[in-house]
């Protein structure tokens, strides 16, 4: 007969809100030595309970109409032990485990990390795991949903049906988990939550997802992102050791949904950008790519920056295992991979974090604390210990299960301002009555302070536009701790100046020179980035001023001062050949101008310059300070022309760079050096091989015993229209005695 359950908890399992249906559900022993077992099938016309060692079966009574069964048995039927057999009401047989009969995966220690905020591997836990347990093969599911009244994993496994797998609380945590035997790699879930609050009820993908469906579809997918057979150990150890700030650092910004198209406008997978673009990086001499947004995304139009699943490579290109092949095969071939990471706002979509359970969990509740007004999405509430703890394991989750080299800080002044793009009245202040967002800039800290010790090499940039001070300072000493911050101030004024026509540039020469007076006060990357060739702002080479052959040679004038300039440097693609057509993110860049001479001369030139840069430790070891750098005229405003020179660690070993930002070729201009002898041209952006007319200094110019300015020495050299020269002298070798 069946066993006395009060009432108010029959109706609560079975329609759906019975907040521990373990208590129900399951193996339950009594005080006769018996065991009753019980289950819920909705579409199970009859259902048996079969001991799985023996085959012996036991007929289940069905309680409820509502696909309640039950049965009473002898002895202890411990986990594994025994499974379900169910004939459906259209005929079909299924076997089924007993998920109530197996025992938490969460420790203790566990809820009290994650109410600390210090899980850093939570995604070790959370989500969908793929697990034995008591030799029984299925998958674990952990969600933190603390407003939930019950929670349910629904799936193609259970006819998305809510009332099948209903999940476990943990306690009192908020978290709910459930072990589910005979499901594996590949089955397609979601969660199922039922609010406390307003009757609301909404399906949710996995926060914790490793992968998803293609978009438009979009639930999550149980994926194996362990047993990857990983070939970069010699990177990672070098990688470890060396110092980021005094290497070179030449960054490819790449989409991967519009670097190249396939047949019929098709993505590119993984694997082939592994074959394609690994390849083209090299041979280009980029030491980095950096891949814009590659979390999964609902909105191709978003570029990726409105995030859904913050532990999950797009499944747009592949699977996580194609992504480990991408990045593994970038470290064979001595490619850094750098992601960009957006920890600043998430999107609306009613599947993501939005209003996750009833409230606004992962948002800030505040209306007007709430929404970025600019974009439309939700602000973190880096006040919340969960929350704070979501994001630091998400950016270790990419640093440490994908081997990526960096994470790029996407929309850092949105964070840390409570006034960004706000009038006056519309923003509330912190506690002392300033803008600054002081849970954020502690999660920042945080953030900046457990990666370098987690991920030895690895590095962090801010995409930060304001002047905020020490962005790329430790934060011992009170800084945000980033490794590096993109110069926007340096980028704005160098298209200003060369989208000039060059008459003009003499009465904005400071444009150029400003850049100088703050050049050391953060670790920078020159970035000329996605941003600036999207939104009818026009590509690079539809910014420089005038005709056809001044538009490229303006072009590449302005690389060769990005790469002699100090800081780090970022391109985006299509810039190194000079792409006419402004960025759209729904078609390949238009590989076809490569047929064209002058596209070809200033891709070579693309490609020397990065190989010039990487053979140069002038351009890279005293990179951050001023040891490194020094004017020889920076006030020639009446020629827009300018000179400087770069040195390496051996003060001796130093380039001197002449430009010339007018039209007009610059013959005998005469400049000052430290050293006499003759100084070798190596490189000259007229030359002919990269599209210009070989004007230029016969292969280098001797020096003379002429003062000028504070040198004893000086040149007279030849400065290209629109070019520019980059010089090192030849010193005597010095002899070694052979007595």
């Amino acid at each position: 007969m069946p066993t006395e359950i009060p009432l108010e908890s029959i109706y609560a399992l079975v329609n759906g809100y019975h907040g521990k249906p373990g208590d129900i559900l399951g193996p339950h022993e009594d005080d006769a030595g018996k065991t009753i077992i019980r289950t819920m099938r909705p579409n199970a016309a009859s259902l048996s309970l079969v001991k799985t060692e023996s085959g012996e079966k036991f007929g289940m009574t069905r309680t409820r109409e509502e696909g309640l069964f039950e049965v009473t048995v002898k002895g202890k039927w411990p986990a594994g032990s025994y499974h379900f057999e169910a004939t459906t009401f259209n005929g079909h047989e299924e076997t089924f485990g007993d998920p109530y009969s197996f025992p938490s995966q969460l420790t203790e220690y566990d809820v009290y990390l994650l109410r600390e905020g210090k899980h850093l591997y939570s995604y070790e836990k959370f989500g969908a795991h793929i697990m034995t347990i008591e030799g029984v093969s299925g998958v674990n599911f952990t969600v933190w949903a603390p407003n939930a009244l019950r929670v349910s994993v629904t799936g193609d496994f259970n006819y998305w049906d809510a009332r099948i797998h209903p999940m476990q609380p943990v306690n009192d945590s908020g978290i709910w988990e459930l072990f589910i035997p005979g499901i594996g790699e590949g089955a397609i879930y979601r969660y199922h939550i039922k609010s406390r609050f307003n009757n609301f009820q909404i399906e949710k993908s996995d926060p914790y997802a490793f992968y998803s469906e293609v978009r438009p579809l979009n639930a999550s997918v149980v994926a194996e992102i362990n047993g990857y057979d990983w070939q970069d150990a010699d990177w990672l150890e070098r990688r470890a050791k060396r110092d980021p700030l005094n290497s070179p650092m030449s960054i490819y910004e790449v989409h991967p949904g519009s670097w190249r198209r396939k047949d019929k406008n098709r993505f590119m997978t993984y694997r082939e950008m592994a074959d394609e673009l690994v390849a083209y990086v090299k041979d280009m001499g980029f030491t980095h790519v950096e891949l814009m947004a590659i979390a999964e995304h609902p909105l191709d139009a978003s570029w990726g920056y409105g995030v859904t699943g913050y532990y999950a490579p797009t499944s747009r290109f592949g699977t996580p295992k194609d992504f480990m092949y991408f990045v593994d095969t970038c470290h064979q071939n001595d490619i850094g991979v750098i992601l960009d990471w957006v920890p600043a706002h998430f999107p609306k979509d009613g599947h993501g974090l939005n209003y996750f359970d009833g409230t606004h969990l992962y948002e800030h509740e505040h209306p007007v604390q709430r929404e970025h007004p600019d974009w439309g999405t939700l602000i973190f509430n880096y006040g919340r210990n969960e929350v704070r703890n979501f994001l630091l394991s998400s950016a270790l989750f990419w640093l440490k299960q994908y081997h990526c080299d960096g994470l790029r800080v996407d929309a850092v002044t949105s964070m840390v301002r409570l006034d960004f793009s706000r009038e006056h009245l519309e923003w509330i202040p912190n506690k002392y009555g300033g803008p600054e967002n002081l849970e954020a800039v502690e999660f920042i800290r945080e953030f900046n302070t457990i990666i370098p010790v987690e991920c030895p090499g690895a590095v962090t940039i801010a995409e930060e536009s304001t002047s905020w001070a020490n962005v790329s300072r430790p934060v011992y000493v009170g800084g945000l701790g980033f490794t590096f911050k993109w110069d926007m101030g340096w980028m704005h004024d160098t298209l200003d100046y060369i989208k000039l026509d060059p008459i003009y540039r003499r009465y904005n020469h400071t444009k150029i020179t400003f850049s100088m007076f703050y050049a050391f006060n953060e670790n920078f990357v020159l970035a000329l980035s996605h941003d600036e060739v999207v939104h009818l702002k026009g590509s690079l080479m539809t910014k420089a001023s005038g005709d056809w052959w001044k538009k490229f040679a303006t072009l590449r004038l302005l690389f060769g001062y990005q790469y002699t300039h100090s800081g780090k440097k970022l391109n985006f693609m299509g810039q190194e050949w000079g792409q006419w057509r402004e960025w759209d993110e729904k078609r390949g860049l238009d590989w076809e101008l490569l047929e064209l001479p002058t596209h070809q001369g200033m891709l070579k030139w693309m490609r020397d310059l990065n190989h010039f840069y990487k053979d140069q430790p002038a351009l890279y070891e005293r990179d951050l300070d001023w040891s490194g750098f020094q004017w020889i005229q920076a006030n020639d405003a009446d020629n827009s022309s300018f000179s400087y020179m770069r040195f390496a660690k051996d003060k001796t070993d130093f380039l001197v760079v002449v430009m010339n930002f007018t039209p007009v070729p610059r013959q005998n201009y005469r400049i000052g050096v430290p050293e006499a002898g003759f100084y070798k041209e190596l490189l000259n952006s007229d030359s002919s091989v990269y599209g210009g007319a070989n004007m230029g200094n016969d292969g280098g110019v001797q020096s003379k015993p002429e003062p000028w300015g504070e040198w004893k020495h000086s040149l007279d050299v030849t400065i290209p229209p629109l070019g520019i020269v980059i010089l090192k002298v030849e010193l005597p070798t010095k002899q070694t005695s052979t007595t």
